[in-house]
């Protein structure tokens, strides 16, 4: 990996740099929330946030996107021509940007690549940058902390200036262009490690440090515990609507007023959902909502995992603040915890 240095004052005319052939996402202040958003000026952007109220994931899979148009009349089908903004998501966090890897593994399976997704992710450049964690933020539990890739560049504040991460010759060329970037120096290095120490300990000590997770979801699979976190759930899917790695769809065919023509479009969808596993003769595989919390538990903190060796969820802490019922990977975690103490009785 290529790093080099540049001063704070300089980052304006990098955002300008991308601003000139991109359309420019980035964090700005809204209500009394932080959200990504299409920016018109450097002035717009927050920076120094936590989480975001939702997440980088409509950019690459829009909550309902058109696949194919067809004339039900004449009866042909004609491929959707999908038109893609050249695209900068400037400012996401360690734990987006990881979840943007896994939503990779899902989409871009060389076995069956999604060519709706893929035109997303190609037109996409993302640009990083560091943060402090709030007191819902557990990404550090679920090695999603520090990312090693899927970035074009990703900025370490220092305080009066930057360590810029080069991750692809795109992002270099930009960099180059528009600011004065340096070779780190040895104080650079040793600030980026005090930095980096300090951020480990911001992190909330009342989040339990569980270890072999996945095998203790195997372990209490038929536990009383999804019972009474199940019980809990209000089917609201506000969880998965916040949640950066969940990619659940449904396909569904919509007619124009005419009755003749129309188009099938991918919508988000949810595992939380009643009607999720509902299929023909009215059977519902996962028909209350102990089965319902207790799978997408197990999809997050097992499933993925056991396919692509990382976890899916990514500890950003969003579904933490959206759940009205207090439903989390925070709660299995803390009743792992209560099991380890009573074991040791």
């Amino acid at each position: 990996m290529l790093y080099r240095v540049i001063d704070a004052e300089e980052l304006p005319l990098l955002v300008e740099a991308f601003m000139r052939d991109h359309e420019v996402v980035a964090p700005v202040k809204s209500g009394r929330s932080v959200a990504f958003e299409t920016i018109g000026s450097f002035d717009d952007i927050v920076l120094d946030y936590t989480t975001t109220l939702t997440s980088l994931k409509k950019y690459y899979l829009p909550p309902r996107e058109t696949l194919i148009e067809f004339d039900a009349e004449g009866g042909s089908v004609t491929d959707y021509e999908l038109e893609v903004k050249p695209r900068v998501l400037f400012g996401a966090h360690a734990c987006d940007i990881n979840a943007l890897i896994n939503l990779d593994l899902a989409f871009n399976d060389g076995r069956y690549l999604d060519p709706y997704y893929d035109a997303h992710r190609a037109a996409t450049m993302v640009i990083g940058i560091s943060c402090t964690p709030s007191d819902t933020c557990f990404c550090h539990l679920l090695d999603a902390d520090e990312v090693r890739g899927a970035y074009d560049l990703f900025l370490q504040d220092l305080g009066d200036r930057y360590l810029v991460s080069i991750g692809s010759v795109e992002g270099a060329n930009v960099l180059e262009s528009a600011c004065n970037p340096r070779e780190a120096t040895d104080e650079d290095r040793r600030a980026f490690r005090q930095i980096t120490r300090a951020r480990q300990e911001s992190f909330s000590k009342d989040i339990p440090d569980v270890q072999e997770i996945p095998m203790l979801m195997d372990a209490f699979h038929k536990d009383e515990f999804w019972e009474e976190l199940g019980g809990r759930c209000l089917s609201c899917t506000a969880c998965s609507a916040v949640c950066p790695t969940c990619y659940c769809f449904d396909i569904a065919d919509t007619l124009d007023p005419d009755g003749k023509t129309g188009r099938r479009e991918r919508i988000w969808d949810a595992c939380t959902s009643p009607q999720f596993a509902l299929v023909a003769g009215d059977h519902n595989f996962r028909e209350g909502g102990r089965e319902r919390v207790r799978h997408r538990m197990y999809h997050k903190l097992n499933g993925f995992n056991s396919v692509h060796g990382r976890y899916l969820c990514v500890g950003c802490g969003r579904c933490v603040r959206a759940c009205k019922a207090d439903i989390s990977p925070i709660e299995v975690l803390r009743f792992f915890e209560r099991k380890g103490a009573s074991d040791a009785k």
